[in-house]
């Protein structure tokens, strides 16, 4: 197991510089750069001047490979149009408003997936369990932008129990960290639940038509401890694996959602270095994403273990 770790480690680092040479190459094969889109009317010497402070007037290649060497070390430059700030603050900054989103959207996700999804298996082709579907087809196709909007004018204008834009770090108190995520949470994480909640009914339904499923009935054990504890279980692996890819695209694709609710995440970080043709905040939030979408995946693979111990890798 250790082995298989190091080498999915290996195999996940090169995965993360393979997606940061080619958005450094991609970013420079648009025409022009940072300088010319942000000093278009200034003296062309002044321009100049700070393409050699950052390094732009080298040839590509000799700017890789400085950009390489400086990413080895840890340095992810400083921003083009953030007064010379460092990537990594500005990363620093961003990152645990954009881990908090996702990470609190997830648990509402599952929150309400799982049990829907459990009581539609239990319940298969009931009432009950066509509603959970036309719920779950509904809240996959809700625009989460568009659900964000609805959930600020009802929770935040007209009944005024929640506020409408902003982030509080969790040092300023449990309260006001979730009073101003709650909303952007449930916009992000109302699409993942409607999927997670599918795959749980799919998983269940399998699982409880199992062998061992009649046998532990046969037993005469309680219902709760067949659905909870040997089916459940049991049905949870397809239902990690949607997890971990959901997690991850929540950390890239809560961009919407920041930019509803002013959250200044990495999303929002990420689209307006974009904009700005801001190269080293573009490479250093990518850098990140990527990172989290390649060790989620193997962090799923690892939870298999531990909810399957028959799941063995290769030494």
């Amino acid at each position: 197991m250790t082995r298989y770790i190091i080498r999915r480690t290996l195999a996940a680092l090169v995965v993360v510089w393979a997606v940061g040479t080619l958005v450094f190459f991609a970013l420079r094969a648009v025409p022009g750069d940072p300088i010319s889109a942000m000093l278009a009317d200034v003296d062309p010497s002044m321009a100049e001047q700070l393409r050699q402070k950052f390094g732009l007037d080298k040839p590509v290649y000799v700017q890789y490979g400085l950009w390489m060497l400086r990413t080895l070390q840890g340095d992810l430059g400083n921003s083009i149009y953030g007064s010379n700030v460092a990537v990594s603050r500005i990363i620093a900054e961003a990152l645990p408003r954009t881990l908090s989103l996702a990470a609190l959207s997830l648990v509402i996700s599952l929150s309400i997936a799982l049990v829907a999804g459990i009581v539609s298996a239990i319940r298969r082709n009931s009432l009950l369990d066509h509603s959970m579907t036309f719920l779950a087809f509904l809240g996959l196709s809700m625009p989460d932008f568009w659900l964000g909007i609805l959930l600020i004018i009802v929770f935040a204008v007209k009944l005024g129990w929640l506020p409408a834009i902003g982030y509080k770090p969790l040092s300023d108190g449990l309260w006001p960290w979730f009073s101003h995520l709650i909303l952007p949470a449930v916009a992000a994480g109302t699409p993942f639940s409607a999927i997670i909640a599918r795959m749980t009914r799919s998983a269940m339904l399998e699982v409880l038509n199992s062998e061992y499923i009649k046998v532990a009935r046969a037993k005469g054990l309680h219902e709760r401890t067949v659905i909870l504890v040997h089916g459940l279980k049991n049905a949870l692996i397809p239902v990690v694996t949607v997890m971990g890819i959901a997690f991850a695209l929540l950390m890239s694709g809560t961009v919407i959602v920041e930019n509803v609710f002013a959250i200044k995440g990495l999303g929002r970080v990420l689209i307006q270095g974009i904009l700005n043709r801001d190269y080293p905040v573009v490479q250093g939030a990518i850098l990140v994403v990527s990172m989290v979408f390649v060790f989620s995946n193997l962090l799923v693979d690892i939870l298999y273990t531990v909810i399957d111990p028959r799941i063995r890798y290769e030494t």
